[in-house]
């Protein structure tokens, strides 16, 4: 069932059961599978497939929200499978859910009002995702993972199976369990995209210092900073510590 109001590339392909609605737009080469539901106000790019009985641009989970016409835009190139859930936006979380390009968005997923999904991140299955939170590029959650509200998870992260994260993950770190506590840093990821040996040593000794020194936060910044000035990855790390309004994971205990 196609509403009219409705705008499909020619070459949008659309399984039996599908249900797609008003001020929806997809872009060429798409697959919407069988007895998925785009509800409405949805922008899709190209490329994508959307997987049989996937839900997306239904009306947030938010008991502030009055019918604003918000919006779900989902990049290029992104498989959404089965029972993913991809609510709109909210008045009070900019209007809009954002997915980029290159995602992966695993069984069971679902995404919230408001939220950013970064491009080339992985969701695996079950993962659940509040309102209003950031996922940055090429971060990976492993299955059955919660992730609180406004929380922000930075870039090239990794968030192992069944953790519970209520605070900001750095990028290019690896977190575990129920709290989310700082595990090290993702190496094998960094590796595999092609980071530099001595940029990912960088980023370990930045990390050392930061979360696993005595040194008060504010100062083990300044000598981070002092010390591998010249690397940029090394100044996200920080710039994101300094941004963070929910706090940042502290480290495993020992």
């Amino acid at each position: 069932m196609i509403d009219p109001g409705a705008e499909l590339d020619s070459s949008v392909r659309v399984g039996p059961g599908a249900v797609i609605g008003p001020g929806v737009r997809i872009g060429a080469e798409t697959i919407i599978g069988p007895y998925a539901v785009i509800e409405c106000n949805t922008t899709i790019g190209a490329r994508n497939h959307i997987f049989q009985f996937a839900s997306i641009g239904a009306a947030p989970q938010d008991l502030k929200y009055r019918g604003e016409p918000s919006r779900v835009e989902i990049g290029d190139n992104n498989k959404i499978r089965e029972f993913t859930t991809i609510h709109r936006g909210t008045e009070g979380g900019g209007m809009v859910t954002k997915i980029g390009n290159d995602v992966l968005v695993m069984n069971y997923v679902h995404i919230a009002h408001d939220c950013r999904i970064g491009n080339h991140s992985i969701l695996a299955n079950s993962t659940e995702i509040a309102g209003h939170c950031v996922i940055e590029e090429w971060v990976v959650t492993a299955g059955m993972c919660g992730v609180h509200q406004f929380t922000r998870i930075g870039a090239h992260a990794m968030v192992a199976a069944g953790s519970k994260v209520a605070q900001d993950v750095p990028p290019y770190s690896m977190v575990a369990g129920d709290r989310a506590r700082l595990v090290g840093v993702n190496e094998i990821g960094l590796e595999r995209r092609g980071f530099k040996p001595e940029t990912i040593a960088a980023i370990k000794g930045a990390v050392r210092k930061l979360f696993y020194s005595r040194t008060l936060r504010e100062d083990a910044i300044r000598q981070v900073l002092d010390e591998y000035s010249a690397v940029p990855e090394v100044e996200r790390l920080v710039a994101f510590i300094r941004d963070s309004k929910r706090g940042v994971v502290g480290r495993e205990r020992e």
